[in-house]
């Protein structure tokens, strides 16, 4: 089963990707890192606990107000959900309190998320299917892009573009939480650079400064056609499916193969900056 690492940066069309690849005629299992943050954090769970004991008693409107609609200990009784607003003002930005209340955050959802991911391939993989998407804004920086057969990034070469998308489609933000938002997710052009430096098939960019049926012919020429078909031809997952200590060692040797990719990009960036 070829794992696909679907990542992009906010505004820049990779919601859009997602949902194409699982409709007809992929119909590809699509696991939402974005959806499995929301899960992991509902009231009641762990996560929210920790959430609201670390930033609660600096964060008075963490949780949505109570009213008519919304009782004192929430829906289900365990209590009222997050105010996603006044928590993202807490983690979006470069201060370094903002970074370290990032960290923070990022401690508390990504060891569960990860947990849910991993069980979401499993079931894929029991089910049959050819291959599965993991939809990951932050595909790179949690490293699990080691984990991908192959990583599609989806981008925007004009970043002016990627703002205005931005601001158009969450009309209540101001420039600076537009900007501060596009910068907590790293720059696009960037992880198209890190994509395509695994190689060819390995590493895919579609280019969504254009109009959408641009962006449906990048991903069934570019990607499907030429990654997918190749990648992992239907007898290809059959066999793994039928074999899996096949399918593990699949997995460990593709593993192994990202370590290198990564050895060699960060000693690239190294080289870089030693020249500034």
């Amino acid at each position: 089963m070829l794992l696909i690492g679907l990542t992009g940066s906010i505004a820049t069309g990779k919601s859009t990707v997602s949902s194409l690849l699982s409709s007809p005629p992929y119909n590809l299992p699509i696991i939402d890192a974005d959806l499995l943050a929301r899960k992991v954090v509902e009231p009641g769970t762990a996560g929210y606990n920790a959430i609201v004991s670390y930033f609660g008693p600096t964060t008075p409107d963490l949780l949505l107000p109570s009213g008519p609609d919304m009782p004192e200990n929430g829906p289900n009784g365990k209590g009222r959900p997050l105010n996603r607003p006044a928590l993202g003002r807490r983690v979006f930005g470069d201060s370094p309190e903002v970074r370290k209340d990032r960290a923070r955050l990022n401690s508390i959802v990504h060891p569960a998320v990860r947990k849910e991911m991993a069980l979401a391939v499993l079931k894929a993989y029991v089910k049959g299917y050819r291959a599965v998407v993991l939809d990951v804004p932050l595909l790179f920086e949690s490293q699990l892009d080691k984990y991908c057969g192959t990583v599609l990034v989806v981008g925007v070469k004009d970043p002016q573009i990627q703002m205005e998308r931005l601001r158009a489609r969450d009309p209540h933000l101001s420039a600076e939480d537009a900007e501060n938002r596009v910068r907590s997710q790293g720059d696009v052009r960037e992880k198209a650079e890190r994509a395509l430096e695994r190689g060819d098939g390995r590493g895919v960019v579609v280019w969504n400064d254009g109009e959408r049926r641009e962006l449906e012919e990048q991903v069934r020429e570019v990607f499907w056609k030429g990654v997918v078909e190749k990648q992992s031809p239907r007898w290809w997952g059959w066999w793994l499916w039928m074999c899996p200590p096949a399918a593990v060692v699949s997995g460990l040797w593709n593993y192994w193969a990202n370590l290198g990719v990564d050895r060699r990009w960060r000693e690239k960036k190294e080289a870089e900056r030693a020249k500034l």
